[in-house]
């Protein structure tokens, strides 16, 4: 029988914390320690009825239980006398006196323990964060045991301790989440910076022929002022056929330097997450001439040829662009410094070359970035997508770039995938479904 404190437990709620507190002590009895300890939280402690029976994690936890089974290998029974629960939002209390019936040297032996298990809903499922057993007072033998008096303040004093433990977590937890939603913008914006000088090279060209068409057009209308004045009405129309000409060359570029600056926008902000049918041969060829121009900008040396092979019969794919856009920029980047690297050991009649084909099969667009630079080692392959590994040098790379490519693309239902060969080159393989 459960006695219920606070009046106001959810019977499905009772029925699971009941269960994993039963399966806790049942594995206790069966003397199978895996299954014990697979419902307690790993920052779990625990308070005996002997004076060095306590651990301050799961692994002192697990070592005391170990000695145990070492002591009496043996399975007994375990029958309960009574029980009381507590809930309060998310943490529990279960108290129980329990009956122990072990067979030590022939001999049964009979032994009354009252125990305290507190719970804690962690991630949607309820762990036990602390276990508390004591002699109850009308048993108490020897002086080995603590008084029920000190077994009280100590277990206060530890339900203290653990729920400001649990606190600290909480709040050690969301400060984590705060930091990798720092770290996260830091790449995006570092990728940014990349593109700078990328951008001002492209957004360049339209505003070149934004302003020589202005100065054709200032030339024109002066002379079709001089030919109304003469009556040649027939020049006239003439020039302003030209004028009206180099008007939609002016728009047309204008519109391009536009698309440029809103392309840059979208690849900073924290975007709202909406996915939109997306061109990704256009977004792959944007990316790619942008990111080589920003390196040559930094790197005049630096010289590689690059090419695409875009499947045209795909239809626009649904995702988010400015994210898909980053892990392509971030792939074809990857490429342009593994080329830089290769080209430093100035092999003879090395040609260093990029290219991106886009290929539709069945139900999902593939993205390929090839590069035939220095390769990935094999013993770090499988490294590669973990966060903070690099390959770079110290001080050029922060480890989250593939990471988080991995991370989006796996949000998009796509996976992300690596074939290489040390010395011989990288090919990136991105998949996304169409639908």
């Amino acid at each position: 029988m459960v006695e219920i404190i606070n009046g106001n437990v959810a019977p499905d709620v009772k029925e699971e914390i009941m269960l994993i507190c039963r399966s806790f002590w049942d594995a206790l009895a069966e003397r199978d320690i895996q299954k014990r300890f697979y419902w307690c939280a790993d920052f779990v402690t625990f308070i005996g009825s002997g004076l060095n029976e306590k651990a301050s994690n799961k692994q002192e936890y697990i070592a005391i239980n170990q000695k145990g089974k070492e002591q009496f290998p043996g399975r007994f029974q375990i029958s309960f006398l009574w029980t009381r629960l507590s809930v309060i939002d998310d943490m529990a209390w279960v108290e129980n006196e329990v009956e122990w019936i072990m067979l030590i040297n022939d001999t049964e032996s009979k032994e009354l323990i009252r125990n305290t298990v507190i719970l804690k809903k962690i991630n949607g499922r309820w762990l036990i964060v602390h276990v508390h057993g004591s002699i109850p007072d009308y048993s108490l033998s020897g002086t080995n045991y603590m008084t029920n008096e000190e077994s009280v303040k100590k277990n206060r004093a530890l339900e203290a301790q653990v729920y400001q433990r649990t606190k600290d977590l909480d709040e050690s937890l969301e400060a984590l989440k705060a930091t990798q939603a720092q770290l996260i913008q830091s790449e995006k914006m570092a990728s940014l910076g990349e593109l700078t000088a990328g951008i001002a090279h492209e957004i360049q060209n339209p505003l070149n022929f934004v302003n020589n068409f202005s100065e054709v057009n200032k030339e024109l209308i002066g002379e079709m002022k001089a030919e109304l004045e003469q009556g040649n009405i027939n020049e006239a129309k003439t020039i302003a056929d030209d004028i009206e000409a180099n008007e939609e060359k002016i728009n047309h570029h204008g519109k391009r330097a536009d698309d440029i600056v809103k392309g840059m926008l979208q690849h900073s902000r924290a975007g709202s997450g909406q996915k939109e049918p997306t061109d990704i041969n256009l977004l792959a060829d944007e990316y790619l001439r942008l990111a080589y121009h920003g390196l040559r900008a930094k790197d005049k040396s630096f010289n590689a040829k690059f090419e695409t092979d875009f499947d045209q019969s795909i239809e626009k794919v649904n995702v988010v662009p400015q994210d898909i856009g980053r892990v392509i920029l971030n792939l074809i980047n990857n490429a342009f410094h593994s080329l830089g690297e290769k080209q430093k050991e100035q092999i003879a009649g090395f040609e260093a070359a990029v290219k991106i084909t886009t290929r539709r099969i069945a139900d999902e667009v593939e993205i390929r970035v090839t590069d035939n630079g220095t390769g990935i080692p094999q013993k770090v392959v499988d490294k590669i997508f973990q966060p903070f590994f690099t390959t770079k040098p110290a001080g050029q790379g922060t480890g989250l770039g593939l990471s988080l490519s991995y991370d989006i693309v796996r949000s998009h239902g796509g996976e992300l995938t690596v074939e290489t060969k040390e010395g011989e080159g990288s090919e990136f393989i991105i998949r996304l479904p169409l639908i």
